[in-house]
C-alpha cells in the first residue's frame, strides 16, 4: 500500500510554488515524480508543421519531485502519514491529527 494516491491533496515545501496545495493527478513511481493540479504550470510553443497548419501555445503542469511535496488534510495541515489496522483492514492516518484519509 502507497502512503501517496491519487487525488490526495499535496502542499508544495520547496521551489517556486511553495506553499500552493493542489490535488494529485498523475504519479511517476519510477522517476519519483507527481503531477499536481495547477501546480509548476509550463508553457510549451509548438510550430507549424504540415499536420497543424498553425502554431499554438499550450499550458501543461510539469511534474515535481515526491521529495518536494508533503500530504495535506482538509484544513491545510501537513503531516506525515502512517498505517493502522482497523476492521482487519490497513489505513492511512496522519500522524500530527490522528486523522483518517479518505
Amino acid at each position: 500500500m502507497k502512503k501517496i494516491k491519487i487525488g490526495d491533496n499535496a502542499k508544495v515545501i520547496q521551489g517556486k510554488d511553495k506553499g500552493q496545495i493542489g490535488k494529485i493527478k498523475i504519479i511517476l513511481h519510477k522517476k519519483g515524480k507527481v503531477v499536481v493540479d495547477g501546480i509548476n504550470k509550463k508553457i510549451k510553443h509548438i510550430k507549424s508543421s504540415q499536420k497543424n497548419k498553425v502554431g499554438k501555445i499550450v499550458n501543461f503542469n510539469a511534474p515535481l519531485s515526491i521529495s518536494n511535496i508533503m500530504l495535506c488534510d482538509n484544513n491545510g495541515l501537513v503531516s506525515k502519514v502512517k498505517f493502522i489496522l482497523k476492521d482487519n483492514r490497513k489505513v492511512r492516518v496522519f500522524k500530527k491529527t490522528n486523522e483518517l484519509m479518505k
